[in-house]
C-alpha cells in the first residue's frame, strides 16, 4: 500500500488488472470488466480508490484489482535452453543472466513475496480472531453456550492450526537468496486435502451471520464484540467482517497461483508443481461449492417431503441428501403378482414410493421405501419370469440380500429401464464419494430444513427466500450497496477473466482482508 501511495504522489503511473467485473449504479463509481486496465490516481483509502480508464474516472473497489507485480510489460522470451540444446539449471541461469535481471524473475519474486505476506497477514488475522473473540467470548458461560459459539465461529479454530503448519512449510521452501528459485508449489500440495476443513466453515457461514444478527439486536452483545476488537487493537471492522475472510481466503489460491504459473518459466523445478497446485486447489474450491450445493439441496427435500400427503416413517433427510432419480414404474408385488402404477423417487440411501391421486394427479401420497444400502440390482431379460411367474418387458429387479426380498419393476419404454439402471448406479457412486469425502449433514441442519417447510406448508403460501444473510452482509461500515441484487454463488472458483456472480462482488467489498 505504502509503494503504491509513494509512486502516485511521485508522479509515477500505476496501473491494476480486474480480477472481477465491476457493475455500478453510481455515477460516482469506475465501472469495468475482469481484465480491464485501470490507472489508479488514488490509493489513499484501502478499501476504495479513485482509477481511470480511457476518458471515465470514479471509484472502484481495491478488492475488485490486483496491482501489476511489475509495471513493465513482461519480457516474452525467457532464456530456456543452452546453445547445444540441452535444458539448463534454473539456479545456473540465475547466476548467467544475473540475479532479477530478467523482468519474468521479478515480477516471480513479487508474487512468491505477495504469497508470503498474504499468507502471514492472515495468519494474524485468524490468531485476532481465536484469541481476540473466542478466548474471551468462552469466558462468558452466561452469554453464550458451546452450541453458540460452535455456530458463531465454526471451526475457525481447526483452520487456524492448519494455516499455521502450511505458513511454515512455505516459509521452508522460500529461497531469500534468489526468491524468483523458490519451489513453493508442492506446499499447497501437500495440504490439500487438510484445506477441505474450509468446507465446514463456509457452509456454516450462513447460520453464522443469522445468529450474529439476532445477538447483536441486544445492545450488551454490541458492546461485548466491540470490546473484545478494541483489547484486540483489530481495526476497525465489526466481528462479521471478519468472519468472512476465511470465505474468501480459500478462493483466492486459485488466483494466486495463475498468477504464479503466468511467471514461472516451463524449465523452472516448480512449474509442473505449481501447474498441478493451482488444479489442485481449484477441484478444492469445487469441491467446497460442490457440498454447498447439497446443503441448500436438502431444503427443497424437505418442502418435497411436505407435500407428500400421509407420509410415514423417518424423514428423508434422517438418511439422504440427494435426489438421484425420479419416475414412473409398474411395480409387481408377490404372490399374487398384482401391478400398480406408480411414483418413485430414488434418493441416496433409499428409494420412495408414492401413488398419484386419481383425480390431481399433481397431488402423491406416501406408499413405502426401501433402502438400497444392501440392495442388488438386476437386469431382467424380457419374456417370462421364473419368480413371478408372468411376462415381462423393460423389467428389473431389487434383490434385498439381508431379507431375501426380490422387488420386480417394468418401465414403459426400454430407454426409461436404462435410465433407472444408470442411475441405481449413480446413487452407489454418490454414497461412495459421501463416504470418501466425509460429507454428512447436521442434525441442526435436518431439523431447520424441515421446520422451515412445515412453516411453509402451514401458510399455504409460495416459500419467500430469505434476505437474512444477504441483509446482514450489506450491514457494514462501507459505502452503501444496491440491496436489489440478488444471492448468488459466494465461491469465485475460476481465474481473474471469469465473470463472477453479484453476490461474489458485494462479498469483495464488505471483506477487511486483501491480497
Amino acid at each position: 500500500m505504502l509503494e503504491e501511495k509513494q509512486l502516485i504522489s511521485d508522479g509515477g503511473v500505476v496501473y491494476a488488472e480486474a480480477l472481477w467485473d465491476h457493475v455500478t449504479m453510481d455515477d460516482q463509481e469506475l465501472g469495468f470488466k475482469a481484465g480491464d486496465v485501470i490507472e489508479v490516481m488514488d490509493a489513499t483509502n484501502k478499501e476504495w480508490w479513485w482509477g481511470r480508464i480511457m476518458d471515465s474516472e470514479g471509484w472502484f473497489p481495491a478488492s475488485f484489482v490486483r496491482l501489476r507485480v511489475n509495471q513493465d510489460e513482461p519480457m516474452e522470451d525467457y532464456p530456456l535452453k543452452l546453445e547445444n540444446g540441452r535444458e539448463e539449471d534454473s539456479r545456473n541461469t540465475a547466476h548467467r543472466y544475473g540475479v532479477g535481471q530478467t523482468t519474468k524473475d521479478q515480477m516471480r519474486t513479487n508474487v512468491i513475496n505477495e504469497i508470503l505476506s498474504t499468507e502471514r497477514d492472515y495468519i494474524k488475522h485468524l490468531k485476532d480472531i481465536c484469541e481476540g473473540y473466542i478466548k474471551q467470548c468462552r469466558k462468558r458461560a452466561d452469554m453464550f453456550s458451546e452450541e453458540q459459539l460452535k455456530t458463531i465461529f465454526g471451526n475457525i479454530e481447526e483452520i487456524y492450526k492448519c494455516q499455521k503448519k502450511f505458513v511454515k512449510a512455505l516459509e521452508k521452501k522460500f529461497n531469500k537468496d534468489y526468491p524468483h528459485l523458490s519451489e513453493i508449489g508442492s506446499c499447497f500440495l501437500e495440504y490439500q486435502n487438510e484445506f477441505q476443513i474450509y468446507s465446514e466453515y463456509c457452509n456454516n457461514h450462513p447460520n453464522a451471520c443469522t445468529e450474529l444478527s439476532r445477538l447483536t439486536k441486544v445492545n450488551k452483545y454490541v458492546y461485548f464484540f466491540e470490546a473484545c476488537r478494541l483489547l484486540q487493537k483489530m481495526i476497525d471492522i465489526s466481528l462479521d467482517g471478519f468472519l468472512l475472510t476465511p470465505v474468501q481466503k480459500i478462493c483466492k489460491y486459485p488466483l494466486q497461483l495463475a498468477e504464479l504459473l503466468k511467471y514461472t518459466n516451463p524449465q523452472h523445478r516448480d512449474f509442473k508443481d505449481v501447474e498441478d497446485a493451482l488444479n489442485a486447489m481449484k477441484n478444492v474450491a469445487r469441491l467446497i461449492n460442490e457440498r454447498k450445493r447439497r446443503l441448500e439441496n436438502i431444503d427443497k427435500i424437505a418442502e418435497w417431503q411436505s407435500s407428500i400427503e400421509d407420509w410415514e416413517g423417518e424423514d428423508v433427510l434422517v438418511k439422504s441428501s440427494e435426489l438421484i432419480y425420479s419416475g414412473e414404474l409398474t411395480k409387481i408385488s408377490q404372490p399374487q403378482a398384482k401391478s400398480h402404477q406408480r411414483m418413485f423417487f430414488l434418493f441416496d440411501h433409499q428409494l420412495v414410493c408414492c401413488k398419484k391421486d386419481l383425480l390431481r394427479r399433481d397431488i402423491l401420497y406416501y406408499k413405502s421405501r426401501l433402502s438400497m444400502d444392501n440392495m442388488e440390482i438386476l437386469d431382467v431379460e424380457d419374456g417370462k419370469d421364473k419368480d413371478f411367474n408372468i411376462t415381462v418387458k423393460n423389467a428389473f429387479k431389487l434383490h434385498c440380500k439381508d431379507a431375501e426380498e426380490v422387488h420386480l419393476f417394468c418401465a414403459k419404454k426400454p430407454e426409461q429401464k436404462q435410465r433407472w439402471l444408470k442411475a441405481f448406479e449413480n446413487e452407489r457412486k454418490q454414497v461412495q464419494l459421501d463416504q470418501e469425502m466425509g460429507f454428512s449433514i447436521t442434525e441442526v441442519q435436518k431439523k431447520q430444513a424441515m421446520l422451515n417447510a412445515s412453516k411453509q406448508n402451514q401458510t399455504g403460501k409460495p416459500k419467500v427466500v430469505t434476505r437474512t444473510y444477504y441483509d446482514f452482509l450489506m450491514r457494514q461500515k462501507h459505502p452503501t450497496l444496491p440491496t436489489n441484487l440478488p444471492q448468488q454463488q459466494v465461491f469465485m472458483l475460476a481465474e481473474p477473466k471469469r465473470k463472477p456472480s453479484n453476490f461474489w462482488q458485494n462479498i469483495s467489498r464488505l471483506a477487511p482482508f486483501r491480497k
